[in-house]
């Protein structure tokens, strides 16, 4: 029987880790855990440690890494994971990592792999520059991949499209920056413990994902 998986997706914005996620999700009937979602859920449920989220929340600011870790540790103990899970923007800094490492041991559960798309940040500023938002009606574009019928209008409702201000070129060089400084501890850390593998994040979807699963399937034990 191949080993219970625990998966973890690293990769900057714009390299197409929450689709990826979808995908090995369905391929692997295991959760994807998307700390931005399970937050939600929390304040949504009005739990604890989700009216704790939500004070920071309400104000812009950061949920504190004791928050989301709480978060994520009431989340993996759910029966769903049982079979395994996918992490999606969790970890995001070498604090979160050794947190998880101890919910995990918790758990008697561990990280099989952590695979890290690789994608170069040229690629990376077409996909995220090229995104267009319809005023109206919030349908989403892309000026190359998913280019409106009629220039600067939506196709839905005929609202006007516009560029949101993080996807402007400069905003998008400096989170590039900002995430490859904070992940190059994560990288460095999976490495370590013989678990990073490097995935080509350029193609199209499903060459990726079968990319990633060839990479899974590569590395699984058998118990």
């Amino acid at each position: 029987m191949k080993e219970r998986l625990g998966l973890i997706l690293l990769g900057p914005p714009g390299s197409g880790k929450g689709t990826q996620a979808k995908l090995l999700t369905e391929k692997y009937n295991i959760p994807q855990i998307s700390t931005g979602d399970i937050l939600r859920e929390a304040v949504k449920q009005r739990t604890e440690l989700g009216l704790k989220a939500k004070k920071f929340m309400n104000q812009g600011e950061l949920v504190p890494d004791d928050v989301v870790v709480g978060i994520i540790e009431e989340r993996l103990r759910k029966e769903d994971c049982e079979r395994g899970f996918v992490l999606d923007g969790f970890p995001r800094n070498i604090e979160q990592a050794h947190a998880l490492e101890g919910i995990l041991k918790k758990l008697n559960s561990q990280i099989t792999q952590t695979i890290n798309l690789a994608v170069g940040e040229e690629e990376l500023l077409k996909r995220l520059s090229g995104r267009r938002i319809c005023r109206e009606c919030g349908e989403g574009y892309h000026i190359i991949f998913n280019p409106p019928t009629n220039g600067g209008i939506c196709n839905k409702c005929g609202g006007e499209l516009y560029q949101r201000e993080d996807d402007q070129e400069d905003t998008i060089k400096a989170r590039l920056a900002v995430y490859a400084e904070q992940n190059a501890p994560l990288i460095k850390y999976y490495q370590g413990k013989g678990l990073l593998h490097r995935v080509e994040g350029k193609g199209s979807i499903q060459q990726i994902v079968e990319r990633i699963i060839t990479t899974i399937e590569g590395t699984r034990r058998d118990d």
